[in-house]
């Protein structure tokens, strides 16, 4: 085998690989030949270095995190590239002590995915040197020599063939030195009532977690309900103690949005971001989505949005059961996708009017003119949004739905747990 060739093809055309009848085909062939990613090394070593390592490289300059790279992963090549992207971002974490450098959020993303957990210490050299990192991923998941090749060269097809998207965390090649932590990384600095943000929002995870996770629709139910009541109670406690939005008090949240129906799950998103008083942005094509907001509220949307996404799912399996005639099963999950979300944000938006008029007349008994609060809040979102998206254009679905599946969708959502969350006040 050539390695300069091998380089040269890894560099320079990978992003043909994404296509899967491509990374298939090439696969085979060197498979034929008998190379082996754990054989002697040098072309594992090709592959790391100058392939997969070298692309990650490039997406993280091109504005994508960790987080954002293992979706695209899992949705572009396939679910078997997800433990190997993971173990090439944490051999990539450990080369440049993500740990003790990146931002907080890196940071975060990199534990829940798992890729701080082993291999060596930080910064060592030779942690991840001779292709350890792929060979070590093809034994421990018992690829075959093809499937492994296929596996890999597709996902090096997704990383290079990856477009820039807005950066809104610092990449690697501008962290600074090594900073000391007061807590474990990942967890949030501050006084007391940061640290029971922390502690509600694990709770709060744990029961969507718990609820996903049974088979029994009634435990679901109740669990969702559960979390929806302590989302609710923590959104409205931390919008009190905020008061007015403080300066670099606005954040922004990836959100990543999985097939099927991604276009309507976008919507119902977007429905639970506004009625949030956030603004969500969708990356057609990738499934990807950034909302941006007070940080307090960006914890809301996104637990909402995952507690709606398990109703929804519940209520369609049943509306399926009792359904009618209708123009194909697709047409009708989508058009129940897109009913639901339309009806839900109206519920919120219902629900948010009467809590800020409730709000505005407790204020009003003691003398407190929220209207200038509130106004400062929203200014000061739509003012971040300009920045990170100054050639932001707006757009809506024409397409024709179905009507069945439409009406019973809004039947669904008229049932659905939305809270009476509270918007941020002060």
């Amino acid at each position: 085998m050539d390695d300069a060739w091998l380089a040269d093809l890894l560099r320079h055309r990978a992003p043909l690989l994404a296509d899967p009848g491509s990374a298939t085909e090439l696969a085979g062939a060197l498979a034929a030949r008998g190379v082996a990613l754990d054989g002697d090394g040098s072309v594992t070593a090709a592959l790391v270095e100058a392939g997969l390592l070298e692309a990650l490289d490039g997406t993280w300059e091109r504005g994508w995190q960790p987080a954002d790279v293992a979706h695209a992963a899992r949705r572009k090549a396939t679910a078997g590239s997800v433990p190997l992207v993971v173990a090439l971002i944490g051999a990539h974490a450990r080369r440049t002590a993500a740990a003790e450098r990146a931002p907080e959020a890196w940071v975060e993303q990199l534990r829940e995915l798992g890729a701080l957990d082993g291999g060596a210490a930080a910064g060592d050299p030779t942690a991840d040197g001779a292709g350890a990192v792929v060979a070590g991923w093809q034994r421990s998941e018992r690829r075959s020599a093809a499937e492994a090749w296929r596996i890999a060269l597709q996902l090096l097809g997704v990383l290079r063939g990856s477009p820039r998207i807005e950066l809104l965390v610092p990449p690697p090649s501008r962290w600074g030195d090594a900073r000391r932590r007061a807590s474990p990384p990942g967890a949030r600095p501050g006084p007391t009532a940061a640290a029971g943000e922390e502690r509600a929002l694990r709770v709060i995870r744990g029961l969507l977690a718990k609820a996903e996770a049974t088979d029994f629709a009634e435990e679901a139910e109740a669990l969702t309900a559960k979390a929806q009541e302590l989302m609710t109670r923590h959104a409205v406690d931390a919008a009190v103690l905020q008061g007015e939005l403080p300066a670099g008090e606005v954040g922004t949240r990836r959100v990543h949005v999985a097939d099927p129906y991604v276009r309507a799950k976008v919507q119902l998103l977007g429905a639970v971001a506004e009625a949030n008083d956030a603004r969500m942005v969708w990356y057609q094509g990738l499934g990807i989505a950034t909302v941006v907001g007070a940080r307090a509220d960006l914890d809301a949307v996104e637990l909402l949005f995952t507690s709606l996404l398990l109703q929804v799912a519940q209520g369609l399996a049943a509306a399926e059961r009792t359904r009618g005639p209708s123009a194909s099963p697709r047409a009708f999950r989508r058009a129940f996708l897109l009913g639901y979300a339309h009806r839900v944000g109206e519920r919120l938006q219902e629900a948010r009017r009467r809590a800020t008029a409730e709000a505005t007349a407790a204020a009003a008994e003691r003398e407190v003119d929220l209207l200038p609060v509130l106004r400062s809040r929203t200014e000061a979102v739509d003012t971040a949004l300009a920045q990170l998206f100054p050639k932001l254009r707006t757009s809506r679905s024409r397409a024709s739905v179905d009507a069945g599946g439409w009406l019973a969708g809004q039947s669904a959502a008229e049932r659905a747990d939305v809270g009476s969350r509270r918007p941020p006040l002060g």
